[in-house]
């Protein structure tokens, strides 16, 4: 590798700034204007709630389709992220630098009550910067977090289309990118389909916005979700029919388990009565849910997430570690959120919890962790 070329192609460009700013404006308006049903957040500490316009879908649909038409017509280059992709990977960073110094120097200076606004100081300025001192801090009515999550997912899909123009343009095309951009599709356009969920996530309702969110949601979910895409625009993989049938199965399977774990919280959330596989829920003191996947694990979501993120993997074979590092990083990274959720669960909860885990006694894979 060319280490000065490396280099070179890390320095933001004026089109890759004019892309970014133009994708996050389109974002911006979009989410004002664009009907969409309005969802009421989680009751925060103080008894508010947020309200969030759910229109990403249609955002995510007009987007695509102006940026086809765009390219059909010769006005931009669907190659424009595959050719200037560690361009836009290093203005992206540089943007959530400023954007979370932003966010720590207004949130030391904000004197509102509220659960959403009020600042959360340590006074270790690392610490505050990383984790965020505000929970939903917004701009010009926006509400950052929950913009900076559809930013990133949509980003990851537009990651991906780019590489499989270019690789169909260099006659690279084959059935594992073709696989894996139809399970990336998949998984991201189910996100949009039910992104309401989003809205009781422990991202949404119990972290604050700061560099490690920001930074998660902005450049690390595009720039190394599509890991497997950039590898196999390089890597040509031929898979067998029982291969592919497998990484089907896996991505189904963890799917079901994801999508219907999150669904039962989501449901849990706002009618702690309504029946989960047929039955009456099992309730631990009336706040935490034991039953459908609840009752197999107390992260079972967690384990669905981890399979879909192997499945995007498997596409790729098995002959370079470089394409699992997505699958890899998810599983240390829920691994250290699940033992932070479980310190302050435990804390929040006490008695409650105990009983919980009596219940429940599997983390993530049930008889095994």
């Amino acid at each position: 590798m060319d280490l000065r070329l490396l280099l070179s192609s890390l320095i933001p460009s004026l089109q890759s700034v004019y892309v970014l700013v133009f994708y996050f404006v389109y974002l911006a308006v979009a989410g004002e204007i664009l009907p969409g049903k309005v969802i009421r957040g989680v009751v925060l500490s103080d008894g508010s709630h947020l309200r969030y316009r759910c229109n990403g879908l249609l955002a995510l649909t007009m987007l695509v389709t102006i940026l086809g038409v765009s390219a059909k017509l010769g006005v931009l280059s669907p190659l424009v992220v595959a050719d200037r992709g560690l361009e836009l990977l290093s203005a992206t960073f540089i943007f959530c630098v400023l954007v979370t110094l932003v966010l720590y120097i207004t949130g030391r200076n904000s004197s509102d009550k509220s659960s959403s606004l009020k600042p959360h100081i340590s006074g270790n300025l690392v610490e505050d910067w990383w984790f965020g001192i505000q929970l939903n801090p917004q701009f010009m009515s926006i509400d950052l977090k929950f913009f900076f999550v559809r930013a990133g997912m949509m980003g990851w899909l537009l990651i991906n289309l780019s590489i499989l123009a270019k690789s169909f343009q260099d006659g690279s095309l084959s059935q594992s990118m073709i696989l894996y951009q139809i399970f990336c599709a998949l998984y991201i356009l189910d996100y949009f389909v039910h992104e309401e969920y989003m809205t009781s996530t422990w991202d949404i309702i119990a972290e604050r916005l700061g560099f490690m969110l920001v930074f998660g949601d902005l450049l690390w979910i595009p720039f190394t979700f599509s890991i497997q895409g950039w590898w196999l625009l390089h890597n040509k993989v031929e898979l067998t029919a029982p291969a592919i049938v497998a990484n089907c199965f896996v991505f189904l399977i963890g799917y079901m388990v994801f999508r219907g774990a999150n669904k039962q919280k989501h449901i849990f959330k706002k009618n702690p009565k309504t029946p989960i596989w047929g039955k009456p829920p099992v309730v631990v003191g009336g706040k935490l849910l034991a039953s459908g996947y609840w009752g197999i694990a107390r992260h079972c979501n967690y384990l669905g997430d981890l399979m879909l993120a192997l499945s995007f993997s498997l596409p790729c074979g098995i002959s370079s570690p470089v394409p699992y590092f997505y699958p890899i990083y998810l599983l240390i990274l829920l691994i250290w959120r699940e033992r932070r959720d479980e310190e302050r669960c435990a804390e929040k909860y006490k008695e409650i919890w105990a009983e919980y885990l009596r219940l429940v006694p599997y983390r993530i894979l049930p008889y095994v962790y």
